[in-house]
Parts: structure tokens; sequence; C-alpha cells
């Protein structure tokens, strides 16, 4: 309830007000897609770390989509996860 009313008594216009409720309300949403995100990527280097291949390999291809979905809705920037991607790629690649 309190996240609801953050803000609001220092907006003077409706529009102005509108926006703080919606910001609260995407800042919400943005905290479920950042922390999904990070449990695909924690998932994955859990794998890593028990030298388990096939089951890295496949939570990377599970965590793809969602890395990039986290883009396209503006929670991480492009080069971000990118760069995550890389790194967890190269890190499956040199398993034995």
């Amino acid at each position: 309830m309190l996240n609801l009313l953050k803000g609001i008594s220092m907006a003077n216009h409706i529009s102005s007000k509108k926006r703080i409720r919606r910001n609260s309300r995407m800042e919400t949403v943005n905290k479920v897609r950042k922390n999904r995100v990070r449990t695909f990527i924690k998932k994955v280097e859990t794998a890593i770390d028990k030298s388990d291949k096939p089951l890295a390999i496949k939570a990377f291809k599970d965590a793809q989509p969602e890395m990039h979905r986290s883009v396209t809705k503006g929670v991480f920037k492009k080069n971000t996860m990118s760069r995550k991607l890389s790194r967890l790629s190269a890190r499956i690649k040199i398993m034995a």
C-alpha cells in the first residue's frame, strides 16, 4: 500500500499523479522480470559449477529467450544481455 502512495503528495496535475501510479506499478513488474532473469542465469551457473554439460546446455537454452525478452521489455540493455550470454556460452563450451 505504501508503494502505491509513493510521491503522490508531490504531484499537482492529474496526469502526473497517474504517471506516478503507473511508475510504481511498472517498478514492481520490472523487479519481477529482473529477478526471473537472474534465476535463469543462476540455474545455468550452478549447472556449470557442477560440471554437468547437458544440464548446462539445457538451462542455457531455457535462459536465452527469457534474457532476450528482458531486453525487448526494456529491463536490461542489449549489450549487457549479449555480454552475459556470450560469457555463459563460452563457459559451457570449455567444459569437459
